[in-house]
Formats: structure tokens, C-alpha cells, sequence
């Protein structure tokens, strides 16, 4: 069956964006969860087995990134251009095999290799295109799309650490890859394959499920022919730029470091290692708040008060150092984080449109994934 016969019975029952949306809810959950997260359930078992230093190990993952964030504009111009089906379903292909490859890798420049081609992978699989494809199929209802794709994909650390710890305790930890890159490519690649297309106009839709053009008009005010020539001359697109790349900088070097400083300031590694693990779990809680709200409350204003907030965690964190002040702190960082995750994908879209979506995006995310790899090693500098 094609992609417009399955378009064509959704759409008798439900419009077919929701089924890629949630195609890419689950496909984005165990991307994310095998790709990116598990990488830490493996640190110490590969320090034991091959007695690399955690630099080294952590070096390669830093390197990913950085790789990701470098290949996010072609990717973006990629999707804009020819939809997102070939890309992620060669990513995820790629996942697979580089999966097979690290779970028999024995030597570092391998290592090194195959996190390159890793960062590649991430590029063409995670949020980047995913968020694309929502800002094509969606414009009134991109909000409540984009919060059900991020509030699944939220999960995807609660599933899957303790499930990759839980291979690796009882098969080992080349077996327990070689499963997660099975499980990786049984669940991705058709999925991507079979589902995903480029616009709803080539099946014959409207974006919403609109029945009637006259429906499809943007309640938003957005732009749909903003290029990203014209985009980059922009002064408010390099203040975004500016203020996500600071952000993400704050809240990944926080989050990478706060066990050591409430370890440093008394805390017991309990302690510490609970309140670090309420920033993943309240940045679902705050995805739906901000979408709510946003209904209401325009996104740019919307965004410098999550931003506020954010900054005002961190003075909470140096200023009331009992445990209240602490969780406070953590649970204001990890809203910070879950929202902004959100109001960059949509602040993106209604400003600039949807036709160079992933351009646009993909220069963003270029500068916001520099932060995320920068952070770590950045904040230990300073």
C-alpha cells in the first residue's frame, strides 16, 4: 500500500499528520534513548573492558556532537527540499550499523570514527528534521503537535538507561549493542520508510487537516517566504541565535556538573544524584504547561521569561544553598530546559515560515548544538 493510500483512509478517519507525528514520537523516543542516552550505561563497563580513560570515551560522544551541529544546515536544507523519508531512513540504517560496528570496536581511532559518522546519524534522525516535518504538516495545531512529539521523546532517557544497564549487567556490553541496534532497525527503519512523507499537499492535503483552502489561512502571522539568505540579514534572527546559544550553554554545563557542586557544597551522592535527575522529569511537565500557555501568550515574550527564569535558578542555586533552595533551582533549570526545546522549534516557524523551515532551523540548531558540546568541557575550564 503507498503513502497516499494510507493517506487517503487516515484522512477518512484522522488526519494523516497525527499519524506522522506519531510515527515520530516513537521513532524520536528510541532514537534518542539508544543514540544519544545510552552512551552513558556504557562509559564504565568500556573503561573497565578496555581501559580507556572516561576523557577518551567522552571525547568521542563530545565529538558527535559537535558533528550533529555541523550537519544540521544540509540537513535542514535536505528535508526542505526532498522531504524527510530518505534521510531518516538512512539514518537510522546508519544507527544500526555503526551499533554493530561499536559493539566489536577495539581500538580508539575506530572509536573515533564511528562517533564521527555517529554525529552524521543524530543530525539525520533526532529533533532537527523531526521538528521539519511538524512545521510542514502542521500551523494552527503545531503547538499541540510539537508537544505531543517532545513529550513522548521525554521519556527517552526513563526508558532507556535502565534498560541498556539492565543488558549490559546480563549479557555484557557488546551483546547488550548488538540487541539495542536490532531493536534500533526493527522499530526505525520501516517506520521512516513506510510513514513518512514530505508535505501534505503532495497527498492531496491540507496542512491541520483543513478540508478547504479558505480554512488553511494562519491564524499566526507567519512568513512563509522567508529564505535563509534573507533570514541571516535579520538582526532578530542572530538575537535568538544569541539567546539560545546561551541558554543551552547554562543549562547543559549546570546540568553536567551540579552533582560535583552540591557534592563539594555536603550533599550526599543521593541527594545530588535525585535532584540532577528531576531536570529530565520536569521537562515534560513544563512542555505542556508552555503549550498551553502559549495559546494564550505570545511566544516571544513567552520565551524571555522562560530565559529569566532560568538565569534566576542559577542565582537560587549560589544563593539559598539549603536543599529547598536547591530543588527549587533544579526544577526551574529543567522546566527552562523542556520548554525551550519547544519554543525554539515554534518560534522558528512563525516567524519564518514553513517552506525553508529546515534551513532556517538547522542554522540554529548549528550554533545551539556548538553550546551543548562546548558546555561540559567549557564549564570545567572555567
Amino acid at each position: 500500500m503507498s503513502t497516499r493510500e494510507i493517506a487517503a483512509g487516515a484522512q477518512r478517519r484522522l488526519y494523516y499528520g497525527w499519524v506522522v507525528v506519531g510515527t515520530l514520537a516513537t521513532t524520536e523516543t528510541i532514537s534518542w534513548g539508544i543514540l544519544y542516552y545510552a552512551f552513558a550505561a556504557f562509559l564504565v563497563p568500556m573503561q573497565r573492558d578496555l581501559g580507556w580513560s572516561t576523557a577518551a570515551l567522552t571525547g568521542a560522544y563530545s565529538l558527535a556532537l559537535l558533528v550533529s551541529g555541523l550537519a544540521a544546515l544540509p540537513v535542514g536544507r535536505w528535508v526542505d527540499r526532498h522531504g524527510p523519508r530518505l534521510l531518516m531512513t538512512l539514518g537510522s540504517i546508519g544507527g544500526a550499523v555503526l551499533l554493530f560496528v561499536w559493539s566489536h570496536v577495539e581500538s580508539q581511532p575506530v572509536f573515533y570514527l564511528l562517533w564521527l559518522a555517529m554525529g552524521i546519524v543524530m543530525a539525520a534522525t533526532l529533533y532537527e528534521p523531526a521538528f521539519t516535518v511538524v512545521a510542514t504538516w502542521f500551523r494552527r495545531l503545531r503547538g499541540r503537535a510539537l508537544l505531543l512529539l517532545t513529550f513522548v521523546a521525554g521519556f527517552a532517557s526513563t526508558i532507556f538507561l535502565p534498560l541498556a544497564t539492565a543488558l549490559i549487567e546480563r549479557f555484557g556490553w557488546r551483546q547488550a549493542l548488538l540487541i539495542l541496534a536490532v531493536l534500533l532497525a526493527v522499530t526505525t527503519i520501516p517506520a521512516h520508510a513506510l510513514i513518512l512523507s514530505r508535505r501534505p499537499e503532495d497527498l492531496g492535503l491540507l496542512p491541520d487537516g483543513d478540508r478547504h483552502p479558505e480554512e488553511a489561512h494562519d491564524v499566526l502571522p507567519t512568513i512563509e517566504g522567508v529564505t535563509l539568505r534573507r533570514a541571516l540579514h535579520e538582526h532578530a534572527f542572530w538575537w535568538l541565535t544569541v539567546a539560545f546559544f546561551l541558554g543551552m550553554l547554562s543549562t547543559v554545563a549546570v546540568g553536567v556538573h551540579l552533582i560535583p557542586f552540591l557534592l563539594a557544597d555536603g550533599y550526599n551522592p543521593g541527594f545530588a544524584a535525585a535532584a540532577t535527575g528531576l531536570i529530565g522529569a520536569t521537562q515534560v511537565a513544563a512542555r505542556v504547561v508552555v503549550t498551553l500557555v502559549g495559546n494564550r501568550c505570545p511566544s516571544v515574550p513567552l520565551a524571555a521569561a522562560v530565559f529569566a527564569l532560568q538565569g534566576a535558578a542559577v542565582l537560587i542555586l549560589l544563593a539559598w544553598r539549603q536543599s529547598s533552595g536547591v530543588l527549587l533551582a533544579v526544577l526551574l533549570l529543567g522546566a527552562g530546559r523542556g520548554a525551550v526545546t519547544l519554543m525554539r522549534a515554534s518560534l522558528v516557524a512563525e516567524r519564518y515560515g514553513r517552506v525553508h523551515y529546515g534551513a532556517i532551523g538547522g542554522a540554529l540548531a548549528l550554533f545551539v548544538s556548538g553550546a551543548a558540546a562546548l558546555a561540559p568541557v567549557g564549564a570545567g575550564v572555567a
